[in-house]
């Protein structure tokens, strides 16, 4: 929908710049820090019937957030101008304005995402992973809806006034985030209570492993503002063809691998409280090879089928082929990265449940500077793909260390079946994606839709099928009755 109305102009530019500093803010303070120091206390607390304390700890957290976004909302509408300046040195002067609007406007939403945090930090610890996930579809719901609305039903809005309809109603959709969680997560929690009692059981222990956390999630941010500062220097859509590409490099990541690692936080957070170190070893091995065996054939995917992604979901009204195939290239270029990204997310669960949150903090330094290093020099030859090139290789080396680091402390964590599992997905992916190539060149290049659709079809039936002929676990399971 964005692409629709927006495509790569001076207004996409502007709304995703202005979104990348109150989406840094959600992610600092937000689900993933707040997940990995609130989940690992409270879920011991409750391990141990302790269920009051737990009660406790969970209302002054709750307190402390609505503190802080309140604060956080503040600041960012007042510093709005310097938060572009760095966010964006290279927009001119029309786009630089326009960002500033913006961002004054969507500075409180990630004060309200804050808040939507606390939500599915409870709930995950109760094992109510469904509400928490689904909320933040009425957060893109409340966007396409604002577009339909004043784009096209009502008012036929365009440029400046439409980009400011929709930070609006992204800020309204966040409210909609917190609003459908907040009865259930209060209900799971027990009776919530305005409280700053900094010195209740827990709470010094859930800040301590939070503040590494967030300096390590800080780093991360740090490096996607520095590709968002070095998009704006390649000229017009830059920013935006980053966004675009990102946007569907990151689905995969989410679906597979952020849902795996946040659903076994919280057992492995028991494990550790019992000190299991073999169903830790376990958790971690069957949570890898599941990563592996979804997140392998969608990285094939969008390195080989790209552009029939791309076209398929993005070339329309104001978004052409031209830039189809700028976003094909820097998708071809996150996707290498797909699979390091998705499992570093289940390896940093392992340390936190460990009790370390300051391994990935040092891991995430030295590779967010490789990064940056590696995306300088890389755009040179290859433009904005390049700096999505830099991304790609520096996660790698955020994988390698963090695997090594953790097994260090759990013992060898990729057995043999692992091992013949990943290659079981090496290989159907590459059979699927020969197929799905053969596939696609059927089709009149005319017929964007009908040529993704059976070129992924294609992919998606090619790899099923042989993983299963294979044996693979993960593809057997899937079968509908006992994985046979």
């Amino acid at each position: 929908m964005f692409a629709h109305y927006f495509g790569s102009g001076r207004e996409a530019d502007a709304f995703r710049a202005a979104l990348r500093i109150p989406n840094i803010i959600r992610n600092l303070l937000g689900e993933g820090t707040l997940s990995a120091s609130f989940i690992p206390v409270y879920a011991s607390m409750l391990q141990r019937e302790e269920r009051e304390a737990a009660r406790r700890l969970s209302s002054i957290v709750a307190s402390l957030l609505v503190i802080v976004a309140i604060i956080g909302s503040v600041l960012g509408a007042v510093l709005a101008p310097v938060v572009t300046s760095v966010v964006a040195p290279g927009f001119g002067a029309a786009t630089r304005s326009l960002t500033i609007g913006l961002v004054r406007i969507l500075f409180p939403m990630a004060g309200v995402m804050i808040l939507s945090a606390w939500c599915l930090g409870v709930l995950n610890t109760h094992r109510r992973f469904f509400l928490s996930y689904a909320a933040p579809t009425l957060w893109n719901i409340a966007q396409i809806a604002t577009l339909l609305a004043f784009g096209t039903w009502l008012a036929g809005w365009r440029g400046t006034e439409l980009i400011t309809a929709l930070a609006w109603g992204a800020l309204v959709g966040s409210v909609l985030q917190v609003l459908v969680q907040l009865p259930t997560a209060v209900r799971m929690a027990g009776a919530l209570r305005w409280a700053l009692q900094l010195q209740a059981q827990g709470v010094q222990t859930v800040f301590r492993a939070w503040l590494p956390v967030v300096f390590g999630a800080g780093v991360w941010q740090i490096s996607s503002v520095i590709d968002t500062q070095l998009g704006s220097f390649t000229g017009g859509g830059g920013v935006a063809f980053l966004a675009y590409a990102q946007l569907l490099a990151i689905l995969p990541v989410s679906l597979f691998g952020v849902s795996i690692a946040a659903a076994a936080l919280p057992e492995l957070s028991r494990d550790a409280a019992v000190e299991s170190a073999q169903a830790t070893r376990d958790r971690l091995a069957d949570g890898a090879r599941r990563i592996a065996f979804f997140v392998i054939p969608s990285a094939f995917v969008f390195a080989a089928l790209g552009s029939h992604v791309v076209a398929a979901l993005y070339q329309t009204g104001s978004f052409d082929a031209t830039q189809t195939q700028v976003v094909t290239g820097v998708l071809a270029a996150y996707s290498i990265g797909i699979p390091a990204q998705a499992s570093v997310r289940l390896l940093t669960s392992g340390h936190y449940a460990l009790g370390d949150t300051r391994t990935p903090v040092r891991v995430a330094a030295l590779t967010v500077v490789l990064a940056a290093v590696l995306a300088v020099v890389f755009m040179r030859f290859w433009g904005v793909a390049g700096i999505a090139l830099g991304s790609a290789t520096a996660a790698y080396v955020n994988l390698l260390l963090n695997y090594v680091y953790l097994e260090r402390r759990t013992g060898s964590i990729i057995g043999q079946v692992e091992r013949s599992s990943i290659v079981m997905t090496l290989g159907a992916s590459l059979m699927a994606t020969g197929a799905a190539l053969l596939a696609g060149r059927l089709v009149p290049s005319d017929q964007i839709l009908l040529g993704a659709v059976v070129a992924l079809g294609t992919f998606a039936l090619v790899y099923l099928v042989v993983t299963i002929l294979m044996r693979h676990p993960d593809a057997r399971s899937l079968l509908p009755i006992g994985g046979e």
